[in-house]
């Protein structure tokens, strides 16, 4: 079993930024890690994910806004939100999950990003 802890949420103004942190209760060998949204009404959606060589994979829809890192050592995955719009309201979730290993595919709790305009 693994836990996701994320964290850094709240409210920002339009054109702002936040940084959002996920922790993993302990290192899964060759996981991705990644950060998924979901606004109300609409389904969940992939927004970044980091392999465990760091190889990156963002939604197109973001403009390159946002950046998203990983430090195994420490089990963390981080999402730097810039620029951020009205349209980037929602749950952010962090997953953890392995190709090939249905079994190791968790989520966290989720942390409520709420852009004003």
């Amino acid at each position: 079993q693994v836990e996701l802890v994320e964290s850094g949420g709240g409210l920002v103004q339009a054109g702002g930024s936040v940084r959002l942190t996920c922790t993993a209760s302990r290192y899964i060998p060759a996981a991705t890690m990644g950060w998924y949204r979901q606004a109300p009404g609409l389904a969940r959606e992939m927004v970044a994910t980091v392999t465990s060589g760091g190889i990156t994979d963002y939604a197109d829809s973001l403009g390159g806004r946002f950046t998203a890192s990983r430090d195994n050592a420490k089990n963390t995955l981080i999402l730097q939100m810039n620029n951020l719009t009205p349209g980037d309201t929602a749950v952010y979730y962090c997953n953890l999950r392995r190709r090939h290993t249905p079994q190791l595919n968790y989520w966290g709790q989720g942390t409520q990003v709420t852009v004003s305009s």
